[in-house]
């Protein structure tokens, strides 16, 4: 709302400015300050009425602060023209008498209290007059507020109604304006993709898994603004009764720039400033400092638990620096765990690298290396196609490619190669198998499985397929033959010879020749028949031969590959150790990559059929098969 005032063109001032400061225009129809001049330079003008004992009638409190302390609604002046503002109707003279009406005002915490009363005006030559009824004036208690300090912050609605009721009371006739405080720089999402949904997962089939959250993770596109810096804005200043201007404290700044992690950038346009992604990947937040990165690695600090997560299916690979759950799951790529697991963790194809403990959950990949820095007790860690590679294992069931550990304790353990320095009442099965120092644990006796391949049944397809390949052969050569029987016939030859020709157009026939030629096919045509049903069974038996050719080369190949030595050493045993042999059929399937539970049974409950190499206490075991 603002505040209308009369204004007038500065060409039309008259004479009667005479004798006022410079700032103020006194004029036929009122008074003007002109809002060219600095508000000092005017305070002092206006001063310098109210101290030659002068006042202004008719004054308009509201658009003096406003033109001396630029404090209210803007004033809305009509014209074009640089303009005066009118603020008061006149300049009179403040009598002394009346002067005297007005009393002290008490000043306390920024406000200043008046007490009203009924006031008389005394006559100065007549001690003895009891005095004539006065009324105060809200034009002088202007005035005389300025005379006592008193310049901004007078309610004279207030004083005008305390004048008017007459009575005695006490009333705050002004206030101290304190200042506003501005709005300090702050940051805002711009992006509704920040957020991730905890909502339970939708299966395809419209099932909810409330195990699952739908979006843990979200993921970024290129060129998304995800923040935006609001710039701080300025306080409103504020004033004491002095006029004094109390200035409100400087907003705080923020920079967005520490904010920006990998992936991110600042970027500054005339929209504003804003955190934006630089590529397409998962948004990851440091709850530590706040910073925010785009990537492929999803990174986590939360943990991985039915609270915070749930389980976890990803399509990248993953970074956790909690712990993750007794029952959860992580499937992904990649997948690296600072803290303790108690979970399931699966990767499609990748590294999983736990720094910490591993307890009472699983490790799986499909394709890639596992590797546990900490202690894996009571756990399952397979790598189909990986070296799994732990710092001590204990009640753990281990298979891969290639098995090392430092320290394994009543483990079954079955891979190609298993290299380990101290092994203890673990069952251990592999082609080729190093041990430092192997030996029972209390209960759990220490058995070494030396994996040799059993060519029996592989010799016995061979030979089989073989005799079929033979077979084939001589029915080939049987069905040739009876074709050259049946094409070497006197009337089969001879049509045939002529049919040739005649489709080469070597030989033409003439009308006479042609029925002649007929009666030769007609002769011929149940030889032909015969030779064709044989030529068909020539090249089913030749198909039949080529497939069977092609699977023998294949079982001897399978054969080839898994022929080799198997290799046992052990530099020293420190207890009763037994070294069997264990049989497997190559062809061409992974000796380790079975179900835990098979791995299990096969090594403890069903080893005892397992041929005996040897057995010993004490010494070392170097073993290889013939």
């Amino acid at each position: 709302m603002s505040i209308d005032s009369s204004v007038a063109s500065s060409g039309q001032v008259t004479p009667a400015a005479a004798g006022l400061s410079h700032g103020i225009v006194m004029r036929n129809d009122g008074v003007y300050a002109d809002p060219a001049v600095q508000g000092q330079m005017l305070a002092a003008a206006l001063d310098a009425v109210f101290s030659s004992n002068r006042y202004f009638v008719g004054l308009d409190y509201a658009v003096l602060l406003k033109i001396l302390y630029d404090h209210g609604p803007d004033l809305a002046p009509a014209g074009k023209n640089p303009m005066l503002i009118r603020f008061a109707a006149d300049i009179a003279p403040f009598d002394a008498r009346r002067r005297e009406l007005y009393k002290a005002v008490k000043l306390s915490n920024g406000q200043a209290e008046y007490y009203f009363e009924p006031v008389v005006l005394t006559d100065p030559d007549n001690p003895h007059d009891n005095g004539t009824p006065a009324s105060l004036n809200a034009d002088e208690f202007v005035a005389d507020m300025w005379g006592k300090g008193i310049r901004f912050g007078l309610d004279l609605a207030a004083v005008r109604a305390a004048i008017a009721f007459g009575k005695a009371e006490r009333l705050n006739v002004a206030r101290r304006l304190e200042p506003v405080p501005g709005i300090d720089a702050h940051i805002i999402e711009v992006s509704s993709e920040l957020h991730r949904s905890d909502a339970p997962r939708q299966l395809a089939s419209g099932k909810l898994d409330l195990m699952s959250f739908q979006n843990r993770f979200p993921q970024i596109k290129q060129g998304v603004r995800l923040l935006r810096k609001m710039p701080r804005e300025d306080g409103k200043t504020g004033f004491e009764l002095s006029g004094m201007a109390i200035e409100p404290p400087m907003p705080k700044d923020v920079d967005l720039a520490p904010m920006a992690g990998t992936g991110t950038a600042v970027e500054v346009s005339a929209e504003g400033e804003f955190l934006v992604s630089l590529q397409a990947g998962f948004l990851n937040v440091d709850s530590s400092n706040g910073r925010l990165s785009v990537g492929d690695k999803i990174v986590s600090r939360d943990g991985v638990s039915s609270r915070t997560t749930g389980n976890l299916q990803l399509t990248g690979d993953y970074e956790e620096f909690g712990e993750v759950q007794e029952k959860r799951m992580i499937e992904g790529e990649s997948v690296t765990i600072h803290a303790d697991v108690f979970g399931n963790i699966v990767s499609r194809g990748g590294v999983i690298l736990l720094n910490n403990n591993l307890v009472g959950g699983s490790a799986h990949n499909a394709r890639g290396d596992i590797k546990v820095k900490g202690v894996a007790s009571g756990s399952v860690v397979q790598a189909r196609a990986g070296e799994v590679v732990l710092n001590r294992a204990e009640s753990c069931i281990i298979s891969g490619t290639r098995v090392v550990i430092e320290h394994a304790a009543n483990c079954e353990i079955m891979a190609d190669e298993v290299v380990i320095r101290q092994a203890e009442g673990c069952a251990i099965a592999a082609r080729k198998i190093s041990i430092e120092t192997a030996g029972p644990r209390k209960q759990s006796e220490m058995h070494i499985f030396a994996l040799e391949p059993d060519s029996a049944r592989i010799d016995e397809a061979i030979a089989t397929m073989a005799l079929k390949v033979q077979g084939f052969g001589e029915l080939v050569a049987q069905r040739k033959s009876e074709m050259e029987a049946m094409t070497s016939l006197p009337e089969v030859s001879k049509y045939v010879m002529l049919a040739s020709k005649i489709r080469k157009n070597e030989l033409t026939l003439t009308p006479e020749q042609l029925p002649q030629f007929q009666r030769m096919a007609l002769a011929a045509g149940p030889a032909l028949k015969a030779i064709a049903k044989v030529s068909l069974d020539v090249k089913a038996a030749e198909t039949e031969q080529q497939a069977a050719s092609a699977l023998v080369a294949q079982l001897v190949q399978q054969r080839s590959d898994s022929a080799g030595q198997s290799e046992v050493n052990v530099g020293m045993l420190s207890g009763d150790t037994l070294l069997r042999s264990m049989k497997f059929n190559p062809d061409g399937s992974s000796l380790y990559d079975l179900p835990s539970k098979e791995i299990k049974s096969r090594l403890r409950a069903n080893a005892d059929g397992a041929e005996v190499i040897l057995s010993a206490a004490s010494g070392q075991i170097a073993w290889r098969s013939k």
